[in-house]
């Protein structure tokens, strides 16, 4: 399997446990990895054999837009599973951090991988 990696995604969304935290849109970084069979792709040169990594991007931005989390594991599985879905991808790998949330921290967040359901 082939991965396809976008590194270091800013999105803006409304996440937090507190109510006061989920009022105001704060800024999350996200790492994805996309498992993929590119052979035709390399083959082709064709970007219809392969995942358009500019709509992932913005359909992550725009599934975050529309939706609130509390935590950064159901918005980690959410992003997954729509890629997943909606790319037909055979797996992905996230890690969602928030910068600066606590002092002394330059980040928190989690990281976790899911494959296509056979």
């Amino acid at each position: 399997m082939d991965t396809i990696f976008l590194s270091e995604v800013k999105v803006q969304t409304k996440l937090g446990v507190p109510e006061w935290e989920r009022m105001t849109p704060q800024t999350i970084i996200l790492d994805i990895e996309i498992g993929y069979d590119l052979s035709r792709a390399c083959q082709s040169d064709d970007v219809n054999d392969t995942i358009d990594y500019g709509a992932v991007v913005g359909r992550v931005r725009d599934t975050l837009q529309e939706n609130s989390f509390q935590l950064v594991e159901k918005l980690a599985e959410h992003l997954c599973q729509l890629i997943l879905k909606e790319f037909s991808a055979l797996s992905v790998k996230i890690k969602v951090a928030k910068p600066t949330i606590l002092p002394g921290l330059k980040a928190l967040g989690v990281v976790i991988e899911r494959k296509k359901q056979p």
